[in-house]
Formats: C-alpha cells, structure tokens, sequence
C-alpha cells in the first residue's frame, strides 16, 4: 500500500506564491517519477509538472517561467513551488506518483488532492 499526502494548498491573491508538498510512503522500491496535475471545474485533469528519477523537469506551457517543481532530500517527497498565481491556476491539484514495487511492478498512485485558488 501506498499513500500520498499532499499539504500546502489554500487562497492567495493574484500574483501570489503558495508551495503544494507531496510526501510517499508504503512499500515502494523505486520511483520512476513525481508530479502534479491539476483539475479545474469542468475541465480535464492536466499534467501542471512532472520531475523523474534522474531530476528531469517537464511544465505545462502555461506554467513555465512560474511555477518550479522540486524534490526533497530524501527523494519521496515532491515540491511545487507556485509563483505569480493567477485566477485561471484554479484548480485542484494532485500528487502523482509512478512507483516501482513487489516483483518489479510499475504502478500510479494518486493523492487526496488540495484546493488552490487564486482570487482576482
């Protein structure tokens, strides 16, 4: 089993900075890569940035330039640092994780998601 917990979502004004953080514990052997999507009402979940074993970084065009994603010492937690928020970066915001476990299994996990919104 794993979980993920994510923390750090909230209410910001535009302009604004919030840092959503993610952390995975269970039986996990390796990961193969972190990141966060986002879901607004009504819309498609998205890919928002993404981070792998080996520290490459993907963002989402309408990301890049503000929002930076990092991961923690000890290689299981996973950072988003939101910069220059806008109202249309409102959204749920969820942690993924690609895991390896028992038996060189890959799997995903998602976590409970947190709100962020960012008022005009």
């Amino acid at each position: 089993q794993v979980q993920l917990v994510e923390s750090g979502g909230g209410l910001v004004q535009t302009g604004g900075s919030l840092r959503l953080s993610c952390a995975a514990s269970g039986s996990i052997l390796a990961i193969n890569a972190m990141g966060w999507y986002r879901q607004a009402p009504g819309k498609q979940r998205e890919l928002v940035a993404a981070i792998t074993s080996g520290d490459s970084t993907n963002y989402a065009d309408s990301v890049k330039g503000r929002f930076s994603i990092s991961r923690g010492n000890a290689k299981s937690t996973v950072y988003l640092q939101m910069n220059s928020l806008k109202p249309e970066d409102t959204a749920v915001y969820y942690c993924y994780l690609n895991w390896v476990g028992a038996g060189l299994a890959e799997f995903g996990s998602w976590g409970q998601g947190t709100q962020v919104t960012v008022s005009s």
